[in-house]
């Protein structure tokens, strides 16, 4: 939470810090030693991070001159698989991307410990944790990545809502979108399950306002209580939003990227609930909607007691495979990965919400200042405690939810079970 404190302090304020315990400032003198190294990610191939890798490899060849650095964009979504795959035959890329969570911890055996290589870059980054284990560090964090709720203000002014004061508990809510349905034909909520993705999303999203704050901690904790009637409660309301006609028709046809954030920009669903980093966020949805449109609200309170936040973590991070020939500059080129100079053209074309605490988003506009403000008081998201295994059930399992073909007790029951398995 130190972190989490210090680096909304620096962003809310502004201040444009000198990017100390960079990449850049360890020897660069040392030239590095002939050979390659081998990324594989499913950014670099995005002209939104072209900036990004350029910045990275030029801090990069300052102290490794001899060291080519091929970067393989992979389709994301086959990435797990294919990483899978390199994994069991124990060869692969030197370094790769992961999203923080059960997808990098469930794959430590086969990565490099960090953390004698990264201590220069604690303070300046935030969201470890999301990219740790049993008190090791093995990856980097590139973004922090969180889900805020997007509303669309002009949809609110035509509704004759006021647009600067959303709903604080769930009936308001209902109520709010069932005036800017009357009026506008608009559904409340652009949703994609198409992938699974839309459940993560509901969870970290709106459960700050159905678990306790103590039921929140615990969970993190990995002391999750699945017979709780408000655990119960995220699957119920899953459920009952798509029965009442909340969503767009046919979520579960319906892919999260792009989809889904394509119905809210253009204006055929009054909210998402969206991404804080580098994608389905407040950029993408500026520049179709007008930056002064793009609204960021806290979840809506459904059960009393409850305290509304943002929730957010480590994004992505690159780690280092236990198989590379030269630990030490591979783990260089993460360092290079989460410098500043890279992660502020991350930031500058990508929009997105960067580790690194001393970059200056005051004047990204009124959606990133909310989300910023937000920060200080955030805590993880629910669904980055969860096993990649866990994770891939409940993406089937809330489809089935959608479907009528499962209840939300047999649901539960099931997530309940693979979570013990861990």
């Amino acid at each position: 939470m130190k972190q989490r404190a210090l680096w909304s302090a620096v962003l809310v304020v502004g201040l444009a810090l000198a990017g100390c315990g960079s990449a850049s400032d360890s020897d660069s003198s040392s030239g590095g030693s002939d050979g390659k190294l081998v990324v594989w990610d499913w950014k670099s191939g995005d002209a939104s991070a072209a900036s990004y890798i350029q910045k990275a490899k030029a801090d990069f060849a300052k102290k490794h001159r001899n060291v080519t650095v091929e970067f393989v964009a992979q389709p994301f979504d086959q990435y797990y698989t294919l990483l899978g795959a390199a994994i069991q035959a124990g060869k692969g890329p030197d370094v790769m991307l992961f999203n923080g969570g059960g997808q990098i911890r469930d794959r430590v055996d086969a990565l490099l410990p960090l953390d004698q290589y990264v201590g220069e870059d604690k303070q300046r980054l935030a969201g470890w944790d999301a990219f740790t284990k049993d008190g090791k560090t093995y990856a980097a964090p590139v973004t922090l990545q969180g889900h805020p709720i997007y509303y669309n203000k002009s949809l609110y002014k035509k509704a004759g809502l006021d647009p600067d004061r959303p709903a604080t508990t769930w009936s308001e809510f209902i109520a709010n979108c069932q005036t800017i349905t009357k009026a506008t034909g608009v559904k409340c909520f652009a949703e994609g399950n198409k992938e699974g993705y839309g459940i993560q999303f509901f969870l970290s999203g709106l459960g700050s306002g159905i678990l306790t704050p103590q039921e929140y901690d615990d969970w993190i904790a990995g002391k999750r209580n699945w017979t709780s009637p408000n655990v119960k409660q995220v699957f119920a309301l899953w459920k009952e939003v798509n029965d009442k006609g909340l969503n767009n028709a046919g979520p579960n046809s319906t892919a999260m990227f792009n989809d889904a954030f394509a119905l809210f920009q253009s204006g055929k669903a009054s909210h998402v609930i969206g991404l804080m980093s580098d994608i389905g966020h407040w950029k993408d949805f500026a520049e179709f909607l007008d930056a002064g449109n793009v609204g960021v609200m806290k979840a809506p309170v459904v059960t009393a007691g409850t305290t509304p936040g943002l929730a957010y973590d480590g994004g992505i991070g690159y780690a280092v495979a236990k198989w590379t020939k030269d630990p030490k500059v591979a783990a260089d080129l993460v360092r290079s990965l989460t410098s500043s100079d890279a992660l502020k053209a991350f930031y500058a074309d990508a929009g997105a919400i960067a580790s690194d605490t001393t970059i200056d988003v005051s004047g990204a506009g009124p959606a990133v200042g909310t989300i910023v403000s937000e920060i200080k008081d955030g805590k993880p998201a629910l669904h980055v405690a969860l096993s990649s295994k866990t994770l891939d059930l409940m993406g089937r399992l809330s489809q089935q939810l959608l479907s009528g073909s499962v209840t939300v007790d047999k649901a539960v029951d099931q997530l309940a079970k693979s979570d013990q398995v861990g």
